[in-house]
């Protein structure tokens, strides 16, 4: 009689699961190759070592995801603080500066700045853009990341605009209409990139978009 091939075993005990029920002591008596290379050692004693990677895996897994969660409640509290003071502001220059502010003191947002085409001002944040920037911020669909590639925005910054190399673009809207865009920046490269998330960007566009409403 031929040897069985391995896979015929494997697919044996898998057909049969009450194999080892009925052959208990086998458990004990067959010895495996010891992952780590050292001896062999029993069956039963293998199952365990792999039932404790398995949970050690698992307590990494949830550790990340709780690490996770709450630099998402720092984050959204942030965001509810910022809204806040939005929703406070009775003037726009008042708007702009809790604007600014949270976003520097609180999201450590080194620059930040805007600009409007609609309505009229004596701020900053009225002056001219090009027909090309309010088209790119019309197509935006997400909160634009990546580094600064000469970008009409990047100028916004004063006298930091030359030092900036990496932006975020936020459209500020009202429903399909784009009145304008937000516009973040930072020297550091890696601060805003492509693979980014950008649920949080988003919302802070879509609130101050909603807020910037009253006053234009």
């Amino acid at each position: 009689m031929s040897a069985l091939k391995p896979d015929e075993v494997a697919r044996y005990l898998q057909e049969n699961p009450v194999f080892f029920e009925d052959h208990a002591d086998l458990l004990s008596s067959i010895h495996v190759p010891h992952p780590r290379g050292g001896p062999a050692i029993p069956l039963s004693d293998r199952q365990v070592g792999m039932l404790r990677e398995k949970v050690k895996a698992l307590e990494a897994k949830l550790a990340e995801l709780i690490q996770f969660g709450e630099e998402n409640d720092v984050i959204s509290e942030k965001v509810h603080r910022l809204a806040v003071v939005l929703l406070s502001s009775r003037t726009l220059p008042t708007g702009l500066h809790e604007l600014y502010y949270n976003l520097r003191e609180d999201f450590t947002i080194p620059h930040a700045a805007l600009r409007l085409w609609r309505g009229a001002g004596a701020e900053a944040e009225f002056e001219p853009v090009s027909d090309e920037l309010r088209d790119f911020a019309a197509k935006l669909d997400a909160p634009f990341c990546g580094p600064n590639a000469n970008f009409e925005a990047a100028g916004w910054f004063g006298e930091a605009s030359p030092r900036i190399r990496s932006v975020a673009f936020m459209p500020l809207r009202e429903l399909d209409e784009t009145f304008g865009m937000l516009a973040l920046a930072s020297e550091d490269l890696l601060r805003f990139y492509p693979e980014m998330g950008t649920l949080y960007l988003k919302r802070i566009g879509e609130m101050v978009g909603a807020a910037l409403l009253r006053f234009v």
